[in-house]
């Protein structure tokens, strides 16, 4: 059996319990190189086979998990964040599927979420913005006709951007061409999400460029652009004194604001 494990954003103590539970009993774990935080593999058992897929390719790792099922071993492949973003998986469950190898996914704290609580933030806030747009910019992997960045920006919803940090120069252009983010817009970037190293570095659209070149920051980090990151929304009636909903009638003549 192999188990695709989340293994979260970077502190080790972000992957969830089902997600240790089988990094502790598994014989075998194929790991994402330098993605992973280390501290993660001393929760495997004392004895199991490690292996950093850093320099494999698709078919060593399909390899290394079909010989582990030969061998009656459980597998874990462990990735970053929460596999089904950038994770690349939709191929390696194809190639376990079509050699008869069961498997599972168990999910994990994305980095987005990681990132979020570093600056603290909120994505969604009422008048302000209720989607959240995660994407890339278009680098040595093209982006799907329809998918540019100036054509998502131009919904000027709260936006995060994986795999972008050494693409800024580009990216800020194409967030700009959108016509709804300005170069005040809020933005951030986000270095090394919950890791011990993280650091959170506030800029706008118009100066994300620079305030990466002047970070030194290039990979390993994600963008986060909207006013979601500035000080004015509108307070949620969920927690309204004049709010009624099925668990508390309201006040209709008490609708308060906070200071």
């Amino acid at each position: 059996m192999v188990h695709i494990v989340g293994a979260g954003c970077g502190a080790a103590d972000l992957i969830t319990l089902r997600g240790a539970r089988l990094l502790g009993e598994a014989d075998q774990v194929i790991y994402a190189g330098s993605l992973v935080n280390p501290e993660l593999l001393e929760l495997a058992r004392p004895g199991a086979v490690l292996h950093d897929s850093a320099s494999l390719t698709l078919e060593e790792v399909v390899a290394l998990a079909e010989e582990g099922e030969r061998r009656g071993w459980s597998t874990v492949r462990l990735h970053t964040g929460d596999p089904c973003l950038y994770g690349a998986i939709r191929e390696q469950m194809d190639a376990l599927a079509a050699r008869g190898i069961p498997f599972d996914v168990t999910p994990g704290v994305s980095s987005f979420c990681g990132a979020a609580a570093a600056i603290p933030a909120e994505y969604t806030l009422p008048g302000v913005s209720q989607s959240l747009i995660i994407t890339r910019a278009a680098g040595r992997t093209p982006v799907p006709e329809g998918e540019s960045l100036s054509s998502l920006a131009a919904h000027g919803a709260s936006m995060v951007l994986f795999l972008s940090a050494g693409l800024l120069a580009k990216a800020q252009k194409e967030l700009l061409a959108g016509g709804a983010y300005t170069p005040d817009t809020p933005a951030a970037i986000v270095y090394k999400a919950t890791w011990p190293e993280e650091r959170v570095f506030p800029c706008t659209v118009g100066t994300l460029e620079a305030a990466a070149r002047q970070a030194g920051v290039s990979r390993t980090a994600l963008v986060l652009v909207g006013d979601f990151l500035g000080k004015d929304y509108r307070r949620s009636d969920l927690y309204n004194p004049g709010f009624s909903h099925g668990c508390r009638e309201g006040d209709g003549n008490r609708r308060e604001e906070l200071p």
